[in-house]
């Protein structure tokens, strides 16, 4: 018996790019932190988010698994 996904269930085709998108946004905010108090978070992230381009780029699924749970970790 094959079920399906539930209605609100989302690909990761569809959450990683939207992710990228919110960590991207969150490297102003960072930058802002007196006494570069965020110069190694931004740098994390930069990473993450060069991570990810590649990963979706190349299709590597496990890849993009692994720097979606990471990029999930930056907050505001």
């Amino acid at each position: 018996m094959n079920q399906s996904p539930p209605a609100s269930a989302e690909s990761l085709g569809d959450a990683l790019p939207r992710e990228i998108a919110r960590v991207r946004d969150l490297i102003p905010l960072y930058q802002d932190l007196p006494h570069n108090a965020g110069a190694i978070a931004i740098a994390m992230m930069r990473q993450d988010l060069d991570t990810a381009a590649r990963a979706l780029a190349s299709g590597d699924v496990v890849a993009m698994i692994r720097v979606y749970e990471s990029l999930k970790g930056f907050k505001e």
